[in-house]
Formats: structure tokens, sequence, C-alpha cells
């Protein structure tokens, strides 16, 4: 595809003002002004308007590693959100394939794709969440079981679906679930008479949070990655 058409299919800006930022030197690819209307954009460059860099047309699909302050929302009048954390053109449409607590971090998705979305998120496409927790008190192997059978939670008609709970030590564990009830994981320890004071997602299906993403990095998620979901 032409750059000038790429710019234009990707930001939504009309084609005769990409051709204008072209010519005034305000397009970069692979970290080099590009004047050239017509060069054809391959799917590996890199490419930048105004410094920032542009995602190229069609659905997008980012993994952010969530810092603790920020919400799972597309705005929010009193707290930053993930959307705000991306330094991208066009991101209007975007927003987060399910929800972490204000005080949770670690991995969450970002798309535009509402059903992938719903994929990530919908119970019924089994789709595992995988959680390392940190407890106040110490946790019992007898947990394990309970986790396993579902727990009845306070103000819920149904238990939870069975959860695979793994103790690293006495107050760590790691929890994989296939739904995500309001503050669920918190919810099922407190049932247990424990208390969670440290929540970080690591895996969503077979996604993993790349550990070389800072708090509040992001990346593109690989076409693997988008697939497996």
């Amino acid at each position: 595809m032409r750059l000038d058409k790429y710019l234009s299919q990707a930001t939504g800006l009309p084609r005769s003002l990409i051709k204008r930022q072209i010519k005034c030197k305000n397009v970069e690819v692979n970290g080099q002004i590009n004047q050239d209307q017509g060069y054809r954009v391959q799917a590996d460059d890199e490419i930048l308007l105004e410094g920032r860099e542009i995602l190229p047309p069609g659905p997008k699909y980012l993994m952010l590693n969530k810092p603790e302050g920020t919400v799972c929302a597309t705005e929010d009048s009193e707290h930053p959100t993930v959307i705000d954390l991306l330094d991208l053109e066009n991101i209007r449409n975007m927003h987060p394939a399910g929800r972490l607590d204000i005080d949770t971090t670690g991995l969450v998705l970002i798309t535009d794709d509402g059903k992938w979305s719903h994929r990530v998120t919908s119970p019924k496409h089994r789709c595992d969440k995988v959680y390392f927790v940190t407890t106040a008190d110490p946790i019992e192997e007898s947990y394990i079981e309970q986790f396993a059978n579902g727990i009845e939670l306070r103000n819920e008609d149904q238990p939870t679906l069975p959860a695979t709970l793994e103790i690293i030590s006495d107050t760590e564990a790691r929890v994989t679930l296939q739904e995500g009830r309001y503050h669920q994981v918190k919810r099922m320890f407190a049932a247990m008479g424990n208390k969670v004071i440290g929540l970080h997602r690591e895996q969503i299906g077979s996604i993993v949070l790349d550990d070389e993403l800072e708090p509040g990095e992001y990346r593109f998620l690989t076409a693997e990655e988008v697939a497996s979901v």
C-alpha cells in the first residue's frame, strides 16, 4: 500500500492533508524522514506521523503491563486509564478486553475488535486468566479443593466456576480462572477468611505478559497471539 493511502486509512485524515504532512517532512519510516508519497509500506515498517507511531489500518491488538493506579476504562474523570497510556494515533475505538481493579497490575489486552474482545472475556469460550496472588495470612492446602469445587460468593446466586489454585509459598499462590466476576479473586480468598494484598495478572489464554514490558509499557500482539484466542 502507498504511504499516503496507508496513513490516510490508519489515521482517518484526508489524503490531501496526509500529502501535505509528507511534504513538510512530518513523516518518518524506520527512523528516517520519508517524502515519497508512493513509497510501498512493508509489514514490518515503523511509521511515525509528527513523532507518534501510527498503527496499521485494520483491527488493532495490544498487550499492556498495567501499573497500579490506572483503571481499565476508555475514560475516567478521576483516574488515568489504560487508554491514556497509549502514545498512538487513531485509538478512539480501542478498549480493554476485560478489566482489572485499580490496584491490580499486569496483563491487559486492548483492541478495537469487538468480537475478539468477547472471546477473551466470555466464560463460554473458556479463556483462562492466570493471576499471581499475595495474601495477608498463610494459604491453607484446603483452599485447593474449595477453589476446584467452586466457591459461594456473597450476594451471588451461583458458585464460581472451578478454578485452579497452585500454592507457591505460605502467602503466595497462582490462581487460574475462566471467568471475571467483580473483584473475584479477592472475594474468593475473602470467603476463605484471608485477604489479598497483592494481585498481578500474568496470562490470558496462551498470551503471556511480556517480561520486557515495564509497568505502563505496551506492544502489539503477534499474529500468533491474536489467533490463539
